[in-house]
């Protein structure tokens, strides 16, 4: 580079003096002479800045303007410094979840421009790159690019950033058993991670001191560990403050072993079950049968040995061996299998017909456990098939069963009913002998009088009667018409003192036969003969009788009427009157033998007044006129005439 200091005028010799100035207002010179150039062979970036030259001689100086000198270069390999610092020896590593901040620096005139990569993926552009809450799936590799735009020249650097994270959740504990079930295996696992976690048993267990595994194994002999031990393993990681832990308890299982036996459906096949619950580690179980054979596999917890069904297995036993690191010695359980026996209280049971029985079976000397009492009825037909809807009523429990018969027939329930049982291992039946008695023959019933109530012959009246009152329960009553010649019952339940019934409802054109039958409980009389009904008959002496007298008092009315219109009329009517009780002269004769002939011949006289009518008030009554003597003395022509009233009664 050259630099020349120009003069318009001045005596000589002049003297030139070249300053250079920095950016931080530094001057140093940079070189004197008495040559106004300034020859620079090897420019560097130490030689950007101010330059101005003086010129002096004897008499003045001067100095020149400042120019400005701006040396192009770079850039030069980038620096990277992360935050937090924490170097390994793969690079960087950073806890997850910090914020991590990379920044990239490079020396370029002009400036350089930064890019980032990760993973050769560019991820930002700019001299600072910050990740905040890093994850694990930000570790690998960092690459910084510096550009020089003017010069078109880049630089790179790359870093390995590693993501330290803490396993997830805690660590996980368990105990196993060793050496065929003598000692315990503790295994501590907190898998995960990076780098590994450290882990450690409390209390000390043999051997154990280990760091960054993700899982120990050590060894702690049964017989010396007491039951309810309890042991805890402690895990430490670099990316957690916080120690993590675990424990495990070793124990004996609860109580003793539990042996059973049960069969599959259809007793097909019988099953042995051991189990010796509540341990940990879980106990080793095992099936020995009474030979001393050892039966299937050995199983952990719970043994199921699965037989064949077999009646040579009756009486038999089978042992459960079981073993447990925490138990010295090994225990056991037996299973003895018995085919049922079955037994009754009564093997012959009698009901009187009509009425419920229960036939009962017990069951004793059964294992396993019988899956079903089945009963049988007396036609060899199993209790639950029938098609007889609610006939038969089972109850039964564990160790009985009872079979109740409703409303027994004697010609239908009598007979030997069966109760059976079975299991796995056999099967056996007991018999019960139903006698049902029939109760006795109810009497005779004759009808004594049937009859239509009325002429509409809608309703019939009828009336029995029956030998003797003893064994009677009831009666029914029959009705057979033309239009349906079956018997139907239409009445039932009449109570036994029960001597007439009206029955109703009939249909007038219908020609309807009755019969009634007697009743005992279920057992049915003879019915009585068949009787229809007569129509009511008809009686004339009351209407008779009732016209005739009617007759009579309408006769006597009228005729006690026309006495006293002839009596208080004689005047009008002589001839009538003298009819009736004869002439009145002096030559006649009359006996006045009542008062009623006095008040008659008082009353003469008067035939212009007017006369008062009978009534019922307390004035003596008009006494009627009595015949007299017939007189043998009359002239001829004026002998008396008899007259005859016939009266008529009709109804």
């Amino acid at each position: 580079m050259w630099m020349r200091c120009g003069l318009e005028n001045g005596t000589g010799p002049i003297q030139y003096t070249w300053e250079q100035g920095s950016s931080s207002q530094q001057v140093t010179t940079l070189a004197e002479s008495n040559s106004s150039l300034l020859n620079i062979t090897w420019v560097t970036r130490n030689h950007t800045g101010w330059y101005r030259c003086l010129a002096r001689n004897e008499v003045n100086q001067q100095r020149s303007d400042q120019i400005w000198l701006n040396v192009i270069f770079g850039p030069d390999l980038p620096q990277i410094d992360v935050t937090p610092y924490s170097v390994t020896d793969r690079g960087y590593s950073a806890l997850e979840k910090e914020t991590v901040s990379l920044m990239c620096q490079a020396s370029s005139n002009p400036p350089s421009q930064y890019v980032w990569f990760y993973n050769n993926s560019q991820v930002y552009t700019g001299p600072q790159y910050t990740i905040t809450k890093i994850l694990r799936m930000h570790t690998g590799n960092y690459a910084c690019l510096a550009q020089n735009t003017y010069l078109n020249t880049r630089s790179r650097k790359a870093i390995t950033l590693t993501v330290y994270y803490p396993p997830d959740g805690e660590p996980s504990c368990s105990i196993f058993p060793a050496n065929n079930y003598i000692d315990l295996a503790l295994t501590c696992s907190w898998k995960g991670g990076y780098p590994p976690a450290t882990l450690i048993w409390i209390p000390y267990v043999y051997g154990d001191s280990s760091q960054g595994v993700t899982n120990i194994t050590r060894i702690q002999p049964g017989p010396e560990t007491v039951n309810n031990s309890v042991f805890t393993c402690y895990g430490s990681h670099v990316a957690q403050n916080a120690v993590q832990q675990c424990s495990t308890k070793a124990r004996l299982p609860y109580g003793e072993p539990q042996c059973f036996a049960y069969a599959t459906h259809n007793n097909e096949y019988l099953m042995l079950s051991c189990s010796w619950e509540g341990g940990f580690p879980l106990a080793l179980l095992w099936w020995v049968s009474s030979s001393g054979d050892m039966q299937g596999t050995s199983e952990e917890n719970s043994n199921i040995l699965v037989l064949r069904s077999s009646a040579n297995y009756s009486g038999k036993a089978f042992v459960c061996h079981a073993k447990h690191p925490l138990a010295k010695e090994s225990k056991q359980c037996v299973v003895k299998l018995e085919a049922p026996v079955l037994m009754t209280q009564r093997s012959v049971v009698s009901v009187y017909e009509g009425n419920d029985v229960e036939l009962a079976c017990i069951l004793s000397k059964n294992y396993p456990a019988v899956t079903e009492i089945a009963w049988y009825n007396n036609v060899k037909q199993k209790v639950g098939d029938s098609d007889i809807p609610k006939k038969y009523i089972l109850q039964q429990a564990v160790a009985w069963s009872n079979l109740t018969v409703r409303e027994t027939d004697s010609t239908v329930d009598s007979g030997q009913y069966w109760c059976s049982a079975a299991n796995a291992v056999g099967g056996t039946e007991v018999s019960i002998m139903l006698l049902v008695n029939r109760y006795s023959m109810p009497p005779n019933v004759s009808i004594t009088k049937i009859i239509y109530s009325s002429h509409q012959r809608t309703d019939v009246y009828m009336e029995w009667q029956i030998q003797t009152d003893d064994d009677l329960t009831g009666f029914f009553i029959e009705r057979q018409s033309s239009l349906f010649p079956l018997w139907q019952k239409i009445i039932v339940d009449l109570e036994p003192s029960t001597r007439s019934f009206l029955i109703n409802n009939l249909d007038p054109t219908g020609i309807y036969s009755f019969r009634i039958t007697a009743l005992n409980h279920r057992t049915v009389g003879h019915p009585s003969e068949v009787k229809s009904p007569a129509l009511p008959g008809f009686n004339a002496y009351p209407a008779v009788i009732g016209a005739a007298i009617g007759g009579m008092l309408v006769a006597t009315i009228a005729t006690v009427l026309l006495f006293l219109y002839v009596v208080r009329n004689r005047n009008n009517i002589p001839r009538l009157h003298d009819l009736l009780f004869g002439r009145q002269n002096s030559q006649s004769r009359e006996n006045i033998n009542f008062p009623e002939d006095e008040v008659v011949g008082g009353t003469e006289g008067k035939e212009d007044e007017e006369q008062p009518t009978p009534s019922t008030s307390s004035e003596p009554p008009v006494a009627l006129p009595r015949p007299t003597a017939t007189p043998t003395n009359l002239p001829p022509g004026d002998e008396p005439v008899n007259v005859t009233i016939t009266v008529m009664a009709s109804s």
